[in-house]
């Protein structure tokens, strides 16, 4: 006779399997200001923003919940069912590609998404004052905070830099341009400037270059030897004028 065999099920599946085809059937989903699917936005920074998570197709009270990026959004209760409020004031560039989530508190595989697209113009920083001495190399270093991403070019005392092949190197990433120099000269004395340039406006930042003259080294193990030598010199001067007193 063959042998039946039995499958394992979970107790709770089938209660998961109602509740799945009860949504289902529904077609329980949520917006954000009319948009059910995630999308952008874009703002400039000092302004404010407000989002609108509304429950489309829902037969009961449903709870919501916010959250920006992996946190959540402490929420007050009277702004929790069906439709919930949240404002950003103001915008600042930090919340440049933060993304904010409105979910389904029983199942927050239903959800929605809007991500802050903040445009602003180049800001620049950095250190702005380099003392250095002859020879040796250095590295001026500009930050730049832009969106959209700014092309960064470098001056010398106003005047356009003539990078010089095995002294001079460029390397730059979206936000930060630096111009490294090897064995600095004198003539390198002077003011660099990074200016940044976007669609939005430019960014200029000053870096005051201090070329120092070469300190003479000093040849330490020759000096200590010397010393050494010195002073055994010294001490046995000491000692034979000492035997020479006892004699007497």
């Amino acid at each position: 006779m063959a042998q039946r065999h039995s499958l394992a099920i979970p107790c709770g599946a089938p209660v998961l399997a109602i509740s799945f085809l009860a949504c289902a059937a529904t077609g329980l989903e949520l917006s954000i200001n009319n948009h059910a699917a995630d999308f952008p936005l874009s703002t400039r920074p000092g302004s404010s923003v407000s989002f609108s998570c509304l429950v489309h197709n829902s037969s009961q009270a449903e709870n919501l919940l916010w959250y920006r990026g992996d946190g959540q959004v402490g929420l007050k209760d009277g702004n929790k069912v069906n439709i919930s409020h949240i404002c950003i004031h103001p915008v600042n560039e930090s919340d440049n590609g933060v993304t904010f989530t409105c979910k389904l508190a029983r199942d927050k595989s239903v959800q929605v998404s809007v991500t802050l697209d903040v445009e602003f113009p180049p800001q620049l920083s950095g250190e702005e004052t380099l003392q250095i001495e002859e020879e040796k190399g250095v590295t001026l270093t500009c930050n730049s905070k832009s969106n959209p991403q700014a092309q960064t070019t470098w001056y010398k005392d106003s005047n356009n830099l003539m990078l010089q092949q095995g002294r001079h190197e460029l390397r730059q990433t979206s936000e930060v341009s630096q111009l490294s120099i090897r064995k600095v000269q004198k003539s390198d004395n002077g003011t660099y400037t990074c200016v940044a340039e976007s669609s939005l406006g430019k960014g200029t930042k000053d870096f005051h270059l201090i070329i120092e003259e070469k300190k003479a080294v000093f040849p330490t193990e020759a000096i200590i030897a010397a010393a050494v030598v010195v002073a055994l010199t010294v001490f046995f001067g000491v000692v034979a004028r000492r035997d020479k007193l006892f004699k007497v």
